[in-house]
Protein backbone atom coordinates (compact mmCIF):
# COMPACT_ATOMS: atom_id res chain seq x y z
CA UNK A 1 0.00 0.00 0.00
CA UNK A 2 2.98 2.37 0.83
CA UNK A 3 4.84 1.97 -2.29
CA UNK A 4 1.37 2.49 -4.26
CA UNK A 5 1.05 5.77 -2.62
CA UNK A 6 5.21 6.52 -3.18
CA UNK A 7 4.27 5.35 -6.94
CA UNK A 8 1.35 7.49 -7.59
CA UNK A 9 2.97 10.82 -5.27
CA UNK A 10 6.08 10.29 -7.96
CA UNK A 11 4.01 10.42 -11.11
CA UNK A 12 2.42 13.52 -10.02
CA UNK A 13 5.54 15.08 -9.45
CA UNK A 14 6.94 14.15 -12.42
CA UNK A 15 3.70 15.37 -14.26
CA UNK A 16 3.75 18.91 -12.30
CA UNK A 17 7.56 18.93 -13.64
CA UNK A 18 6.93 18.07 -17.50
CA UNK A 19 3.63 20.43 -17.60
CA UNK A 20 6.05 23.69 -15.45
CA UNK A 21 9.08 22.37 -18.50
CA UNK A 22 6.18 23.50 -21.10
CA UNK A 23 5.42 26.93 -19.47
CA UNK A 24 8.90 27.38 -20.43
CA UNK A 25 8.70 26.14 -23.81
CA UNK A 26 5.49 28.41 -24.54
CA UNK A 27 7.27 31.31 -23.00
CA UNK A 28 9.82 31.11 -25.92
CA UNK A 29 12.25 30.33 -23.36
CA UNK A 30 13.18 26.60 -24.64
CA UNK A 31 17.11 27.36 -25.69
CA UNK A 32 17.75 29.99 -22.92
CA UNK A 33 20.38 28.95 -20.16
CA UNK A 34 19.25 27.69 -16.76
CA UNK A 35 20.62 30.50 -14.75
CA UNK A 36 19.14 32.95 -16.63
CA UNK A 37 15.52 31.01 -16.22
CA UNK A 38 15.88 30.63 -12.66
CA UNK A 39 17.12 34.63 -12.64
CA UNK A 40 14.23 35.43 -14.12
CA UNK A 41 11.85 33.36 -12.13
CA UNK A 42 13.72 34.49 -8.89
CA UNK A 43 13.31 38.01 -9.93
CA UNK A 44 9.44 37.62 -10.90
CA UNK A 45 8.80 35.98 -7.27
CA UNK A 46 10.33 38.99 -5.41
CA UNK A 47 8.53 41.69 -7.65
CA UNK A 48 5.01 39.97 -7.45
CA UNK A 49 5.53 39.39 -3.10
CA UNK A 50 3.09 42.07 -1.95
CA UNK A 51 2.77 43.37 -5.33
CA UNK A 52 -1.00 42.90 -6.27
CA UNK A 53 -0.74 45.12 -9.44
CA UNK A 54 2.43 43.43 -10.72
CA UNK A 55 0.67 39.97 -10.15
CA UNK A 56 -2.51 41.03 -11.65
CA UNK A 57 -0.58 42.09 -14.86
CA UNK A 58 1.97 38.84 -15.21
CA UNK A 59 -1.19 37.22 -14.77
CA UNK A 60 -2.85 38.72 -17.44
CA UNK A 61 -0.24 38.44 -19.76
CA UNK A 62 -0.51 34.68 -19.11
CA UNK A 63 -4.07 34.16 -19.42
CA UNK A 64 -3.79 35.85 -23.24
CA UNK A 65 -1.04 33.53 -24.49
CA UNK A 66 -2.84 30.31 -22.86
CA UNK A 67 -5.82 32.16 -25.08
CA UNK A 68 -4.07 32.16 -28.11
CA UNK A 69 -3.15 28.07 -27.81
CA UNK A 70 -4.65 26.62 -31.48
CA UNK A 71 -7.14 24.26 -30.73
Amino acid sequence: MVRASTADARKKDTREKIELGGLVVKAGLRYEKRALLLGLLIDAASRIKGDESERRRLTSIGAKAFGNDPA
